[in-house]
């Protein structure tokens, strides 16, 4: 079989799917790319056995029919190193893949495409359109939240609460909470809640861009598939059920402060310089209008700041990991922010004044 190809056409296809790529390799196969040859198109697979990640590409010419699987991290580099608008003439022969380019030939050793594994399908339950922009911006606000590796495995994932009028996207990794939602006539007959692994959800952000164009989500037992005409993306789903968020988001607190969103985050940065590098704990003393912040080290060094800030209630002392308070901010626009508190033991909300589309909620740590 001979073949000509676009470079530029298919690097960028080859790097929509790279993230799919088993990087452990487990299995050698889980290292390679099927590339499909069919009609006039070209499709291009990766698995890690979770996630699976086809693009497609249209060929200026019918050829035959036609499957091989190609090492993916060697056939990038190659296409990476090439010139620009350059072709690339394929030709596969005895289980060896040829590729010349000019005055350059770069053979690669094939697997057989019976032995590619393909993530399993399930009956699709639900389908809905979304978006890109809206998807990704649901994802962002809440990927940096999810566990890693937690023996509650239901953590380690991202949760999709679907219901007929909204779509809510809720991470949590048992210190911290994220919650962003988007309310649209979805007409969902049943509501339905599926918790997307860490990897598919890093991966499907990567995938999606700032465009209005609508991306197709189909949801069955034990997969999801998103679908664009650039790529399908498909993973399985965590099994298991997700905590009641509801019940982490602080109810009724009685002491609010309003913060000025770049001045905190200023603030804390500067502060976190001399935190504890094990714990990352910073003190919060929250006054009549006036916020002061601590932090010191075991080496003996110590830092303050004070920020002027609407707050009227009583005095509040409470610590907080700074990492978590500097991910909510810079998660959030600019503004003004609001805190609301009930005391040194309770979760702290953290919510913009006037975006009210998420919101997270951190619990507080003992200094």
């Amino acid at each position: 079989m001979k073949i000509t190809l676009e470079r530029n056409s298919l690097l960028a296809a080859l790097q929509l799917v790279a993230g799919a790529v088993e990087k452990r390799q487990t299995l050698p196969i889980l290292s390679h790319v099927l590339l499909s040859f069919e009609k006039n198109i070209l499709a291009i697979t990766a698995t890690d056995l979770e996630v699976e990640l086809l693009a497609k590409i249209q060929l200026p010419l019918t050829v035959e029919k036609c499957e091989f699987t190609v090492p993916a991290r060697k056939l990038i580099d190659i296409c990476r190193e090439l010139p620009e608008d350059v072709a690339l003439k394929f030709e596969v022969e005895n289980n060896k893949l040829t590729i010349r380019s000019g005055s350059g030939k770069f053979v690669l050793s094939t697997l057989q495409a019976a032995e590619f594994p393909k993530v399993g399908k399930s009956e699709v339950h639900l389908e809905f359109n979304i978006d890109q922009s809206i998807l990704k911006y649901l994802l962002g606000k809440t990927y940096f939240t999810m566990a890693q590796q937690d023996v509650r495995y239901y953590l380690n994932g991202m949760l999709f609460d679907l219901k007929k009028d909204s779509l809510q996207v809720v991470a949590a990794d048992g210190h911290r909470l994220a919650l962003a939602a988007y309310k649209a006539a979805f007409g969902f007959k049943n509501d339905l809640q599926i918790i997307l692994p860490r990897k598919g959800a890093l991966e499907l952000m990567r995938l999606l861009n700032d465009e209005t164009s609508d991306i197709k989500i189909a949801i069955g037992t034990n997969h999801i598939h998103a679908i664009t005409n650039q790529f399908v993306f498909t993973s399985k789903l965590v099994e298991g059920k997700f905590p009641d968020f509801k019940r982490v988001i602080p109810k009724n607190p009685d002491k609010i402060a309003t913060i000025t969103r770049n001045l905190f985050k200023e603030a804390l940065s500067r502060t976190a310089i001399l935190c504890n590098e094990k714990y990352h704990g910073v003190r919060l003393i929250f006054e009549q209008n006036l916020l002061s912040i601590f932090a010191n080290n075991s080496e003996q060094e110590e830092a303050e700041e004070k920020i002027t800030i609407n707050y009227t209630n009583e005095k509040l002392d409470i610590g907080f990991n700074v990492t978590y308070l500097l991910d909510a901010l810079t998660a959030l626009p600019e503004g003004d922010i609001k805190l609301s508190l009930t005391d040194a033991n309770s979760s702290v909300l953290i919510e913009h004044s006037a975006v009210k589309d998420c919101l997270y909620v951190i619990m507080p740590m003992r200094l």
